[in-house]
């Protein structure tokens, strides 16, 4: 299909990408040969211009996209400062673009001061009724007009843990039916009852610990990649840390290096306020206490944002579903 334009040009802070800027990007590629994006940044705004680039670049790949670092005082949609707009871009590009695709007021006097025809792109958002600062402003009601690349940055991961037969794995059932979205099974207890009935089951090794460290993560990502806003984990590396020291009697600095950089956006830990079941894999009821302790210790130590879950099946639910719920703001991230 014969193209309209040689060159195109869209513009914006991207801050987040989002539907309506992927519908733009389509329309700007269907008519121009070459179509360059440009991610705006300053300091104001949270999100590093290489990640928001990045989102457009996994949508579109091969497309030529720049970062154009500017002043503050050019952060602004007013058509009265298109003329310095147009002198910046054309100075920044080196070349004058053919077209400029926009779905703003400012586009018309922007492209007219660098010579580019503009072409207006659903300035009514009919055709994707969605905005950049609507989601800013509630992230989760608008949450499903990201792209996929965009909402795994923005999906909150939210870790239950505890000590043994306090309810860890049902909370976390629970709030994955709650949330419609994907739990993280606890690998450790299916590698150990693997082992259970072997000559040395009571016999550990780090080496056993980082395996599950390790297998644990992969089964985060794995499924990180069919969450639904929220990423509901039945324990995690920093747990099983934890356990190492249980079994092994200290700490390991092997095992600690599995955690991971980016830190859960809330830890639940299951108090110990229902009864203990022996369900023949467990410790025993005179430890429960002992680790639920530690936990409280650790999370305090390493200042990890943290809630205790206690009560009955649903008051635990419902208490963490509200301060899950309040995880999930655009700028909580950052």
């Amino acid at each position: 299909m014969r193209k309209k334009f040689n060159t195109g040009l869209a513009i914006g802070k991207f801050y987040p990408f989002h539907n309506g800027h992927r519908y733009l990007i389509e329309i700007a590629q269907k008519n121009t040969r070459k179509l360059t994006v440009i991610v705006c940044q300053t300091d104001r705004y949270k999100i590093p211009a290489e990640i928001r680039a990045g989102w457009i670049r996994d949508t579109f790949p091969g497309l030529d996209i720049r970062i154009l670092n500017h002043s503050a005082s050019m952060d602004s949609d007013s058509p009265d400062i298109s003329e310095k707009w147009a002198k910046l871009t054309l100075k920044f590009l080196g070349f004058v673009p053919d077209a400029v695709f926009s779905s703003e007021l400012y586009g018309e006097p922007y492209a007219t001061f660098m010579g580019s025809k503009h072409i207006l792109v659903d300035i009514n958002r009919k055709k994707i009724p969605i905005s950049a600062t609507r989601i800013r402003l509630d992230l989760s009601q608008y949450f499903d007009y990201l792209p996929g690349t965009v909402q795994k940055y923005f999906i909150r991961k939210i870790v239950v843990l505890g000590a043994e037969s306090t309810g860890t794995t049902t909370l976390a059932r629970d709030l994955a039916a709650y949330f419609q979205t994907v739990w993280v099974p606890e690998y450790g207890r299916l590698y150990y009852e693997g082992r259970m009935f072997s000559r040395d089951a009571s016999a550990w090794s780090t080496d056993e610990f980082v395996h599950i460290a390790q297998a644990q993560n992969k089964l985060e990502e794995r499924l990180l990649t069919k969450a639904n806003k929220y990423l509901i984990c039945d324990t995690d590396a920093f747990a099983t840390s934890l356990w190492h020291e249980r079994y092994m009697g200290f700490m390991s600095d092997r095992v600690e290096d599995t955690i991971q950089e980016s830190v859960p956006s809330l830890y639940i830990l299951t108090d110990i306020d229902i009864p203990f079941v022996q369900d023949g894999t467990r410790d025993g009821e005179n430890i429960r206490a002992h680790m639920h302790h530690r936990f409280l210790e650790e999370l305090h130590t390493r200042k990890i944002n943290f809630i205790v879950a206690g009560g009955d099946r649903e008051k635990r639910l419902s208490y963490s579903v509200k301060r899950i719920q309040e995880t999930l703001t655009f700028l909580s991230r950052e």
